[in-house]
């Protein structure tokens, strides 16, 4: 179940992150009450999912679902650059999630 609060979690941080784009600086009240509703959820998630995971490996993989959820959707929704380097970084966070979830040990 706590694999499943880190999913969760870290996808809210995709929303929370790509909603904070929108707040103009919290001066817009739709955006502002979902970034901060997001960002709220995606926390307490992710300290559910600590009572059972280690907090090195659930925090790297819970910032690293941010961190590409939200360049892809950059990529997809805001044309951001897709070069090269971008992609493998991804690829290099994904390989990191993966080794992280294998090596990082469960409880």
């Amino acid at each position: 179940m706590a694999w499943l609060y880190l999913l969760a979690a870290g996808l809210l941080e995709i929303v929370w992150a790509t909603a904070l784009k929108y707040t103009e600086g919290f001066t817009r009240f739709g955006p502002s009450v979902l970034t901060i509703g997001a960002a709220t959820a995606s926390f307490f998630l992710l300290a559910h999912a600590l009572k059972a995971l280690p907090i090195g490996t659930a925090y790297a993989i819970w910032v690293s679902i941010g961190v590409g959820g939200v360049t892809i959707f950059g990529i997809v929704v805001f044309g951001e650059p897709a070069s090269l380097a971008r992609i493998g970084c991804l690829a290099l966070i994904l390989a990191g999630i993966i080794g992280l979830k294998v090596m990082g040990g469960q409880p």
